[in-house]
């Protein structure tokens, strides 16, 4: 196809919810991928934190292709092996043991959805008709989780919305000026990507789960995007000492597979009951071994641990470019935010793309960078060169 050829088919065929696109891609291969006019790309996006093995990994094809060969989906009238498989890895990793248990679904939106019911189910002591959340979060776009969305921009089109959820800023002070015996939940993002990988302030996560546990409302973590390694350990909040009551995960999960899940924790795993929720898709057993050979392949490569050591060279590569542009580095593992001087983050985006580099402007003043969570030494030497000359060609 040309490129005005694929583009006017596009703007003819698709819903206009999002911008144009910017290339069309065909083919990928690790952390590369070619657009229609034979171009190639470094991606450091991974489709917004969701290639965890990069593109075409063997492991995935494998597991994908022998799966599809042998049953791709049955009803939620029947289990399958890939779907035990998996809930029973993430038990495990994390932490949530015996007594938690999953719910499958398909996206990560789809996994706040459940959240949001399972925080209404949560009557204990009575009536608990408000949910807590945080400004500038962001937890899909689905009425529920666009109501969980601390972004009035996003909502406005589309109100009213669920009622009984309000926003607070993330600190302490209105976290607890905010919390009560009325309260069902607090959900929040451990580090809020979309607002530019922003982490929460220090202390806020072990004086959220101590209040919430205080007034007996549910802790419920979003790591649809933080999840799966991407941080540098399993899921984020074990870096901060703290176990949930549920944790939301999407993503990274089956490396591009859509699937997501909730898991549960401890007494919070009675909650939901025969009837209270269900997906035709969610758990399929395609899904599912696609999810397996990921969470295998990265702990038998041990990638969580590589998404720690290159995120922390490649915070350090960037800030020791020591460019005027870049005001601040922040993020953990293999996710972070770079705080731009100026408000030009999607003119350096898109400088970028045209020097072969894939990374993303959630803000005028914020890119994030989430790489492949196999990046290696090669990568982070061409991301240097490519991001030098996209911000030397912006200057």
């Amino acid at each position: 196809m040309s490129d005005d050829n694929w583009l006017a088919r596009y703007r003819a065929s698709m819903m206009g919810t999002i911008t144009d696109p910017l290339a069309l891609l065909v083919r990928g291969e690790g952390c590369q991928v070619w657009d229609s006019d034979g171009n190639r790309y470094l991606d450091f996006l991974a489709g917004i934190a969701v290639n965890s093995l990069g593109h075409a990994h063997p492991a995935l094809v494998e597991a994908v292709t022998d799966q599809i060969a042998t049953l791709a989906h049955v009803s939620n009238y029947f289990a399958t092996p890939p779907q035990i498989e998996l809930a029973e890895r993430l038990q495990r990793i994390t932490g949530a043991g015996e007594d938690g248990r999953v719910f499958f679904c398909n996206s990560g939106t789809e996994a706040m959805e459940a959240a949001v019911k399972l925080a209404r189910l949560n009557t204990a002591g009575g009536p608990r008709p408000r949910i807590l959340a945080l400004n500038r979060s962001f937890h899909g776009r689905t009425m529920g989780a666009l109501s969980l969305t601390g972004q009035p921009a996003l909502q406005e089109p589309f109100a009213p919305l669920l009622p009984g959820v309000e926003h607070i800023d993330s600190t302490i002070p209105a976290l607890e000026a905010a919390i009560g015996p009325d309260v069902a939940a607090l959900i929040l993002e451990p580090i809020k990507g979309e607002a530019g990988v922003v982490e929460l302030p220090a202390g806020f996560l072990a004086r959220a789960r101590e209040v919430t546990r205080e007034h007996g409302a549910l802790l419920i973590l979003d790591e649809i995007q933080t999840g799966i390694g991407r941080t540098g350990s399993w899921f984020a909040f074990q870096q901060y000492g703290i176990v949930p009551d549920a944790v939301a995960i999407a993503k990274g999960l089956a490396g591009g597979i859509p699937v997501g899940a909730l898991v549960t924790f401890g007494a919070v795993s009675k909650l939901f009951t025969s009837g209270h929720h269900g997906s035709t898709f969610g758990g399929n057993p395609l899904a599912t071994a696609a999810a397996n050979a990921v969470l295998g392949e990265i702990e038998r490569s041990g990638l969580v641990e590589n998404a720690a050591l290159r995120g922390e060279q490649l915070r350090a590569l960037i800030a020791d470019l020591a460019h005027p542009l870049i005001a601040e580095v922040r993020g953990r593992g293999l996710l972070i935010g770079v705080e731009l001087s100026e408000p030009v983050a999607k003119d350096l985006a898109r400088a970028a793309l045209a020097h072969g580099l894939i990374i993303n402007a959630p803000n005028e003043r914020s890119i994030r960078i989430a790489p492949p969570l196999i990046v290696a030494d090669a990568e982070l030497a061409e991301f240097r060169t490519l991001f030098t000359a996209a911000l030397e060609g912006i200057s």
